[in-house]
């Protein structure tokens, strides 16, 4: 299993950059690696919300994966989790105030299942490269 972490300074309240990362299919709008997102079932963020999220996947060709929101504590946190046929990800937000600001926290952990699986000893430097452009959006979506 892969994982990554980044925390993020922002000068946003907790309650406004938690709003901007709640609504999943934002997603799109700062992680260079999502080329769609959709939500399919839920009104809005919360628990039992899912998401179809269309990624580069490792053979080059688009693979979309359903992400469901298993935790929501608004303003808080929030856990999405896909558990397909070949991938299993974990994904956490958690936003803290700090002062006039906050601190965002990226943590995912990512597991190849079946065939993919072979890859799993060297995946966390593939993880680390996309998580860091994941990072890269990041950081200025959580500056507006």
């Amino acid at each position: 299993m892969a994982h990554y972490e980044v925390t993020i300074s922002s000068p946003l309240s907790q309650q406004e950059a938690f709003d901007r990362l709640a609504p999943v299919e934002r997603f799109v709008e700062w992680d260079a690696g999502i080329t769609k997102a959709e939500q399919i079932d839920g009104d809005g963020p919360g628990v039992d919300s899912t998401y179809i999220l269309t990624i580069k996947g490792f053979t080059g060709g688009p693979m979309p994966l359903e992400y469901k929101t298993t935790a929501f504590e608004a303003p808080g946190r929030f856990v999405i989790v896909s558990d397909g046929k070949s991938i299993r990800s974990d994904d956490v937000i958690t936003v803290v105030a700090d002062g006039d600001g906050c601190q965002v926290t990226y943590a995912a952990d990512l597991k190849l299942k079946g065939k993919l699986s072979v890859i799993n000893p060297v995946l966390g430097l593939v993880f680390k490269r996309i998580g860091d452009k994941a990072v890269a959006g990041l950081r200025p979506f959580l500056d507006a």
